[in-house]
């Protein structure tokens, strides 16, 4: 089950970068977000009340589930979606890789889990590799002139993300299951989102064409809905670490569908890039290659 809800993570996910792209242009940013997750929580809410797996909260845990709306389902996609509008899909996935070390870092200050050498280690290896791959990208980006500001919206994006991480960490603590946080914490996001549109006086606008229309409903529903009850059950099996470095394969999805529909064209430094991720990934997840000895799995 737990192979099952990474590669769930990974393929969703990976995937999601397009789907954004897509939203970016006519509407304005936090409309779009907002659309996106005024839906997810409804059918979130909906999905968990007939189901009859809402369980009885605390006053103090819908405090933590407004932080952890306002964390993981709105400011960061504010972020990262501002973030798009002057960064590739390709740089901002390379970013948002970064959730690993942020995570290893945030887990030692909140819950005094001490990181272990291997979380770093295949952290900055995936990393690596990933720069690797995206290396003419980045150079066509800095060409551009991509702002700092951009690319500080995107790790600023990352860092709300994992901070989301950490509550989801204590409600598997505290016995709440990813589905009553999530589908409370959705709500409280569209909510916060809903007083950031009427506090900015920003327009409800939309955009007809195809693409927008089933991207948002894509995003909704596959990448918010289905992503993130995969992605958080992952971290109530395996913790918030090993769980992150899900977000350094992503990019890796999106690579492949650039190849199949843009026509990426392979090098050495993107084949180097992969096989680095890869064996990162594998060390991550407590996995022995073959020059290391007996394969081992921990999860």
């Amino acid at each position: 089950m737990t192979q099952f809800l990474y590669l769930s993570t990974v393929l969703i996910w990976g995937t999601t970068w397009i789907a954004i792209h897509w939203q970016l242009g006519e509407v304005a940013v936090l409309v779009s977000v907002f659309y996106r997750f005024a839906l997810a929580s409804i059918l979130m809410m909906f999905l968990v009340l007939v189901s009859g797996r809402l369980q009885a909260t605390t006053r103090q845990d819908h405090a933590f589930m407004v932080l952890q709306g306002m964390c993981l389902f709105s400011l960061n996609f504010v972020c990262f979606y501002t973030a798009g509008l002057a960064i590739s899909s390709g740089l901002l996935s390379v970013i948002f890789s970064s959730a690993t070390l942020f995570n290893a870092l945030n887990n030692r200050i909140f819950w005094k889990e001490r990181p272990t050498r291997s979380v770093f280690g295949a952290g900055a290896l995936g990393i690596i590799g990933l720069s690797l791959m995206f290396w003419p990208e980045l150079v066509k980006d800095a060409d551009k002139g991509v702002d700092l500001a951009s690319i500080g919206f995107a790790f600023l994006g990352t860092f709300l993300f994992s901070l989301g991480n950490m509550i989801s960490v204590r409600h598997n603590k505290k016995g709440l299951k990813p589905l009553t946080g999530s589908a409370y914490a959705m709500v409280y996001g569209a909510g916060f989102l809903a007083m950031l549109l009427v506090i900015t006086a920003t327009p409800l606008s939309w955009d007809p064409r195809p693409q927008y229309v089933g991207s948002l409903f894509y995003l909704s529903i596959i990448g918010t809905v289905a992503g993130f009850t995969a992605y958080l059950s992952l971290i109530g099996r395996i913790g918030a670490n090993k769980a992150a470095y899900a977000t350094v394969m992503f990019p890796v999805v999106a690579l492949a569908l650039s190849t199949v529909f843009e026509g990426y064209l392979w090098s050495l430094s993107s084949v180097t890039g992969l096989a680095l991720v890869l064996i990162g990934n594998g060390l991550i997840l407590g996995i022995k290659l073959p020059f290391m000895g007996p394969t081992k799995t921990s999860i």
